[in-house]
């Protein structure tokens, strides 16, 4: 069975590996932008599908650093009903900020959780 399922994904591995390839080439030419900053940032994100713990491992990491540095967390909020940049604080909801932001900001309190769906 499983042997059969490596068959059938290889296409789609092969798609994926030129697809994200040529995407890497652009970059690298400096034919697509990416964006500098002054600040330290780590990246948990990057991947569309659901399910991968991208939560609890930046909230695990926000939480380890947190207690060292001025650590910030920063989402997109899916699923909010607001719209625009909104900060965490003890009277957000869900509907405020989304889930995973809302989860974050009250396990660890002195770690400021912010929103946003403009990623630029």
């Amino acid at each position: 069975m499983g042997n059969r399922r490596s068959i059938f994904l290889y296409p789609f591995s092969v798609i994926w590996g030129i697809i994200s390839g040529f995407r890497n080439f652009l970059y690298d030419k400096k034919i697509l932008d990416s964006r500098k900053f002054d600040l330290p940032v780590i990246c948990t994100g990057n991947i569309t599908v659901g399910g991968t713990g991208k939560t609890p491992h930046a909230g695990y990491l926000a939480g380890l650093l947190g207690t060292k540095y001025n650590v910030a967390v920063l989402s997109r909020g899916y699923k909010r009903k607001t719209k625009g940049f909104r900060i965490a604080g003890p009277a957000s909801e869900t509907a405020d900020i989304g889930d995973e932001p809302l989860l974050i900001s009250r396990k660890y309190p002195g770690i400021t959780v912010a929103v946003d769906s403009d990623r630029r």
